[in-house]
């Protein structure tokens, strides 16, 4: 069985050396051939140099890809299209593998019914954790974690594969087709994201039958810049840009208001009410900012769905 693991990269060169360390000193088990392909996304730092010089290292099995149109999605669909393996991983430059993460893929794909895997993401903090940063939108700081059990992925469970600690056989990559690239982040500064979702969602539609494990982790680098109140509220803004696009091409079976699902119209208001009762009481600095980001998330849904155009 062969394993490509494709790294998007751009402009993060001492993180991605971290990475690709990581997958270095990792256990391969017998049976597993891995090749590495990391795909710089117009990088104009050290990234290439980085690559190159590690290849005696991984002896034949790091090839280095060069994407020139920016975006992450664009990245993906590149080492996606060099990649030859029966099995096709990906993980971000700033993340690091667990020492078992190539065991657990292989116990894992025994299975000839898996189609997919994804596992949790633990944060490497940069800096200490913010008093008001809670659980709610630990996907801004792409903290992932479904507790200690492995669960199959649909009806009962709403994890979503994402695509910095995924594994998925290439028959289906070929039936679903590429990353959209009008989703995700780019170098403009937007924080469009949700391409995870879009090819999440296509996946589970052709009926492909995937897993989450929690012993498939990854090592998530934090930095100081994101642990602020400022990126928390872009972040939420343009995770709901993006899901309007989303809600654009494949409306959801809600009500509606406005062009809006009513359901977050009325989590935005139960967020208000809750603030405005907590008013005279001990403060809650998570609870509070978190009924603020509800309303960032709506206004970017809106703002998806009516105006921005990529």
């Amino acid at each position: 069985m062969q394993l490509d693991v494709v790294i998007p990269t751009h402009n993060r060169a001492p993180l991605l050396a971290r990475a690709l360390e990581s997958l270095l000193i990792a256990e391969r088990p017998q049976g597993l051939d891995v090749r590495v392909i990391v795909v710089d996304n117009r990088s104009t730092d050290d990234t290439r140099r980085l690559v190159e010089s590690l290849m005696p290292r991984f002896e034949g099995r790091l090839q280095y890809v060069y994407e020139p149109n920016p975006g992450r999605s664009h990245a993906l669909n590149a080492g996606i299209d060099a990649s030859r393996g029966d099995l096709v991983g990906m993980i971000d430059d700033d993340e690091e593998v667990d020492r078992r993460w190539f065991v657990t893929i292989a116990i894992a794909f025994e299975d000839p019914a898996t189609d997919f895997i994804g596992g949790p993401y633990v944060p490497r903090w940069g800096s200490e954790r913010p008093p008001w940063l809670g659980t709610a939108y630990k996907a801004a700081i792409g903290w992932v974690d479904a507790g200690p059990e492995m669960r199959q992925y649909g009806p009962g469970f709403d994890g979503l594969l994402m695509g910095g600690n995924a594994v998925i056989r290439r028959s289906v990559l070929e039936r679903v087709g590429p990353y959209s690239t009008d989703l995700g982040r780019t170098s403009d500064g937007r924080l469009l994201s949700c391409e995870d979702r879009d090819m999440f969602n296509r996946v589970m539609m052709i009926g492909a039958r995937g897993f989450y494990r929690p012993d498939l982790s990854i090592l998530h680098y934090v930095p100081p810049e994101r642990l602020t109140k400022r990126y928390f509220r872009r972040w939420s803004f343009w995770h709901g840009v993006s899901l309007g696009v989303l809600d654009r091409r494949r409306p959801a079976a809600v009500p509606y208001l406005l062009g809006v699902p009513r359901y977050m119209i009325g989590l935005a208001v139960r967020a208000t009410i809750d603030t405005a009762r907590r008013f005279f009481a001990p403060r809650e600095p998570s609870r509070t900012f978190k009924n603020e980001l509800a309303w960032w998330d709506l206004a970017g849904f809106f703002y998806g769905k009516h105006i921005h155009r990529s």
